[in-house]
């Protein structure tokens, strides 16, 4: 069975779930907090297939990514406590689906014929954007400019993905090793507070 499909589908549900949750502290009624997931759900992978040229977009085209946006959506709302002490737990939410939407941004960008390095790129920014919409909506600095080890997280993935495809690995095993990866770094980082250089 290809993975890529189950995967971009608990990607999309982790990043909903992550976006829902983002408002509970803030006053916002249901339709705020269900509006916020779709977006960080869909933010990512709808740049990036516009950026491609790539249509119809993926939640547009198969709606069961929209299934997986409004179970995400219904699981922070039903089960908000639980949801919350797991999000707490190293971000757990959005470190599963930077790591998922990573990969899959690579794959997608290099079975449309692109090169590595814009694949490379691709990859990030299917991870990154919709915690950066997110962020946005919510009057949060975007986590993405923070001292935090997030993006250079989701780029060292990215490469690997690549450097693994060169080198012929079984497609299934690379995209969860290079998952794998990215959630590592990104759980070592938040654990023992690593960042990378500021510029002073």
């Amino acid at each position: 069975m290809d993975l890529q499909y189950p995967l971009e589908l608990v990607g999309t549900f982790v990043f909903a779930i992550s976006g829902a949750l983002a408002v509970r502290d803030r006053e916002h009624d249901i339709f705020g907090a269900g509006f916020t997931g779709f977006i960080t759900a869909i933010g990512g992978g709808t740049l990036r297939d516009v950026l491609l040229g790539s249509y119809p977009l993926v939640w547009i085209g198969d709606v069961y990514f929209l299934y997986a946006i409004f179970a995400g959506i219904f699981t922070a709302l039903v089960f908000p406590k639980i949801m919350l002490k797991l999000r707490k737990t190293m971000f757990l939410f959005d470190t599963l689906g930077i790591g998922f939407f990573t990969v899959l941004g690579v794959e997608k960008s290099l079975s449309l014929g692109f090169r590595p390095e814009i694949s490379a790129i691709m990859g990030m920014f299917s991870a990154v954007m919709g915690g950066v919409i997110r962020d946005t909506l919510v009057n949060e600095i975007p986590i993405l400019f923070r001292k935090e080890v997030y993006a250079s997280a989701c780029l060292a993935g990215a490469i690997l993905y690549l450097v693994l495809n060169y080198f012929g690995v079984h497609r299934d095993i690379n995209l969860l090793v290079s998952i794998s990866v990215i959630i590592s770094i990104r759980l070592i980082a938040v654990r023992y507070k690593l960042s990378l250089p500021r510029l002073d």
